[in-house]
């Protein structure tokens, strides 16, 4: 406790899980991603609310170690944030495992018992169902630890519970800067230590370059794993750029079937003028640690001719980027 005087004040007070009306956490019935963590016993049954990276990797843990898992998603598409497509393939995997998946529905309420939850399911195609479970996860976000730092007084400028920053940390107001999960989305421990080190690089000085957001990978790390950097498809057509699409099935991999992993896909998109990588999406075995690949070639602005001049070792999974940026220029070799 007390009052400290700075040139420069980082806030890194990062982030919580954001909490809807009717379903409030309460650390025995109803989970965030803290008791989650630390669960007493695993749950016969198990309901997930919310479909991002947090509440499918749950669903996903949970449902390796037995429990019954339901995954309830108001939008549309399961990992509402990654390319539709790579989703619905990580989709039907779930579903074929034995994971119940609702999406365009709702949650409306939780009715707590003295040892389950009856939760209030609708679709909105008829009357809601009633439903129990013996515990709830919530995860439908996060949002940043703003308040009671005096950032209101300051006039420090603030967006749906995020800081507003430049590529630098900088806020609008001088000396105070903010970096990691307060700062906004992608909330990820990648970004946020890289958003630390150019924000105190540029108040030493240095010669710092902006972050680059689109460059940043995200992962989940599921059962099959999902990995993307860059545009979806959807958002670079959305943007105007008319694209060239590669896929490659993980069935076309020898090392894939050699590991017992033959289903998954490499998806990348290009820009049809001029060859930049927009971006690249992958599901299936080890995804995770290959999309570190399209990052630095996305970094060194590469464009298709650099790829297809890049020689991929074999037998290993990392030959499916080649033959997915391959098949966007109808060159494929081994589909």
């Amino acid at each position: 406790e007390g009052t400290y005087t700075a040139k420069h004040i980082i806030v890194a007070t990062g982030a919580r899980p954001r909490v809807l009306p009717g379903l409030e956490p309460d650390k025995q019935l109803v989970w965030t991603y803290f008791e989650a963590m630390v669960p007493e016993r695993m749950p016969k049954s198990l309901l997930v609310v919310g479909s991002g990276a947090i509440g499918i990797e749950f669903a996903s843990f949970f449902h390796t170690m037995g429990s019954d898992v339901t995954v309830v998603e108001v939008l549309p598409q399961i990992l509402p944030v990654e390319d539709a497509e790579i989703a619905g393939l990580a989709r039907k995997r779930f579903e074929k495992a034995g994971i119940k998946i609702h999406t365009n529905t709702k949650v409306t309420k939780l009715e707590k018992k003295a040892d389950s939850v009856v939760a209030t399911i609708d679709d909105g195609k008829g009357k809601p169902q009633m439903v129990e479970f013996e515990r709830v996860i919530s995860a439908v976000g996060v949002v940043g630890n703003i308040e009671n730092r005096g950032l209101e007084a300051l006039g420090v400028k603030t967006d749906r519970g995020c800081v507003v920053i430049d590529g630098y940390g900088r806020t609008n107001v001088p000396g105070i800067y903010a970096i990691g999960d307060v700062a906004g989305p992608p909330m990820l421990a990648h970004k946020a230590e890289h958003e630390g080190v150019i924000c105190v690089e540029t108040i030493k000085g240095l010669h710092t370059h902006p972050m680059e957001k689109t460059m940043i990978p995200g992962c989940t790390y599921c059962n099959p794993q999902v990995a993307s950097v860059g545009l979806t498809e959807a958002k670079a057509k959305a943007a105007g750029y008319e694209v060239k699409v590669g896929r490659f099935n993980f069935t076309g991999n020898g090392k894939a079937i050699a590991l017992g992993e033959p289903d998954g896909m490499i998806k990348t998109v290009f820009d049809a003028k001029t060859g930049k990588l927009l971006g690249a999406h992958m599901v299936g075995a080890e995804v995770t640690e290959l999309i570190q690949g399209f990052v630095v070639a996305m970094n060194l602005e590469t464009t298709e001719e650099e790829l297809m001049h890049t020689v991929f070792p074999h037998p290993t999974l990392s030959e499916m980027m080649k033959e997915s940026v391959l098949d966007a220029y109808g060159r494929v070799l081994h589909a």
